[in-house]
């Protein structure tokens, strides 16, 4: 859960230790109505049985997965098993699909082996002064071009500026950026622009709030990226140069000439893909509008990948909690819904990528399987562990315009809903649900049970002891059935969901839901 898009490491290393006092925000559960009135003992979602439960989460966390990275073959695997569940429950692939998978080829991208940067009379070396994020072999000599926050054309941006062949500096992270899912969101976008604009490099000047030891450290590792889409094969030489001090301001100064010389990051092609599957609603109006059910299914891998300390003896990243459980709910979900359905259609989406930046539910956003105008809620189910057996936790909940639903999914399986655990964190902006919210789409994220990232969630938290047998299978079993009746209840709803009044997302509603 909650990894902090590229920077899961970093997040589990630095914003965990920041966690404060949690304040009593449990929710008491209220009624809902819904489009459709039934017994509710009667729906599937009260059969599911703990057994089933059990033996989706011992194979997608077993050893023999070996910890679902991204592009490898425990991430294939997993991602097969969930095509067969939707196959054998009778889920149909999106229009246009010849199958359940969203083929996704991503970049493996390994460390830079030497890095300098001469300015004046300075020399700034890797790893001290600079990070590469991003390009091959480099050897250039140029003024720089300072062009704001590289984010836009306006004026705090490429407006007036021909920067084809010329090296860009740009200041780090974006305005609205707070945490590190969005300082690399801007990044990324920003690295997309420049290529697109044609600038030889590009440099930002990091002054952020996540330390650069912690920055450097992770960028000595393998990343995996999207490809941006403008030359995709020769990625734009991109670094981070170390200004937290404003140390090197004289990078911003017009006729400011660099000479920049790299081993560059070299790069591979590594496939991947999201799942997906459709189960068409019952309601001849509202089957035209589509819920997302979503999780990743994907972890960290095997030893150093994890980024975490391990035991030569255990070296098998399982990510039972983050995310098995959320893969298994949305698989539960899907069996209850198709055995009945609901008003709406259903659009069950389980993610590859999550760890590594939420490349999946990135590139899904932006290559939606139905359109994004009739999707009306993603209900994204992560987590990073429970600590509390008596409630679900939401991120999201007053904010996103399903709060009765919540509260009487969670309440028809004795379950209280806590809003809003660890605010310090910036969970809500940290997980899949944020690409769909970013588009416009109002979606919170469903975890289990916490208040605040303590002991207990540290424990297991991207922890090679995060194993199956480590779970309370009783406690499972109620998330799962919580999450399948709130999705049912959602699903059945006379109205859509709408974004809290004022809500940052608010604007993509309304441009999204207002196109002609």
């Amino acid at each position: 859960m909650q990894t902090s898009s590229i920077l899961a490491f970093l997040a589990g290393s630095f914003l965990i230790t920041t966690s404060l006092q949690a304040q009593s925000r449990t929710v008491k559960s209220t009624s809902t109505r819904t489009a459709t009135t039934v017994t509710t003992a009667k729906l599937p979602e009260f059969s599911i049985s703990r057994a089933e439960v059990e033996s989706h989460i011992r194979f997608i966390a077993s050893d023999e997965l070996e910890g679902r990275r991204t592009g490898e073959k425990g991430n294939w695997t997993a991602a097969r098993y969930i095509a067969e569940q939707f196959r054998l429950l009778g889920l149909k692939p999106a229009a246009g699909q010849d199958d359940y998978f969203q083929r996704i080829n991503f970049e493996k991208v390994k460390a830079a082996t030497s890095a300098t940067l001469l300015l004046g009379k300075d020399t700034l070396q890797a790893g001290k002064d600079l990070v590469i994020m991003a390009g091959g072999p480099t050897n250039l000599s140029g003024e720089v071009m300072y062009v704001g926050y590289g984010l836009t054309d306006g004026e705090d941006g490429y407006k007036g500026r021909d920067v084809k062949g010329r090296i860009v500096v740009a200041q780090g992270g974006s305005p609205e950026a707070k945490g590190p899912g969005e300082i690399f969101r801007a990044s990324r976008d920003k690295r997309k622009l420049a290529t697109d604009k044609g600038a030889a490099a590009l440099i930002e000047l990091y002054s952020e709030s996540i330390p650069w030891g912690f920055v450097n450290q992770y960028f000595s590792r393998e990343q995996i990226t999207l490809p941006t889409d403008a030359n995709p094969g020769k990625p734009l030489t991109h670094l981070w140069v170390n200004n937290a001090n404003n140390q090197y301001k004289q990078l911003k100064e017009a006729a400011q000439t660099i000479t920049l010389r790299t081993s560059g990051r070299p790069q591979t092609t590594v496939a991947s893909a999201n799942v997906a599957g459709i189960i068409e609603g019952t309601d001849p109006k509202l089957k035209n509008e589509y819920v997302v059910l979503s999780a990743h299914f994907d972890h960290v891998g095997v030893g150093k990948q994890g980024g975490a300390a391990y035991q030569p003896s255990d070296s098998i990243f399982n990510g039972t909690r983050d995310n098995a459980i959320g893969t298994v709910a949305i698989l539960e979900a899907a069996k209850a819904l198709s055995l009945q359905r609901p008003g709406r259609s259903v659009l069950v989406l389980a993610l590859t990528g999550e760890e590594v930046g939420l490349l999946g539910s990135k590139y899904y956003s932006d290559h939606p399987l139905v359109p994004l105008k009739q999707t009306v809620f993603d209900l994204n189910t992560d987590g990073a562990g429970y600590s509390d057996t008596t409630i679900i936790s939401v991120i999201g909940l007053e904010r996103t315009g399903a709060k009765a639903e919540i509260e009487a999914g969670a309440k028809a399986f004795g379950l209280g809903v806590f809003a809003e655990p660890a605010p310090e964190q910036g969970l809500f902006d940290r997980s899949d649900n944020v690409s769909f919210a970013a588009k416009g789409v109002p979606a919170p994220d469903f975890s289990p049970g916490f208040k605040s990232f303590d002991q207990e969630i540290g424990k297991y938290y991207h922890q090679a002891i995060d194993n199956p047998e480590s779970l309370n299978f009783n406690y499972v079993l109620r998330f799962c059935q919580a999450y399948a009746h709130t999705a049912r209840l959602i699903a059945n709803r006379a109205t859509r969901p709408q974004w809290s009044a004022g809500d940052k997302y608010e604007p993509a509603a309304k441009a999204l839901y207002t196109q002609e």
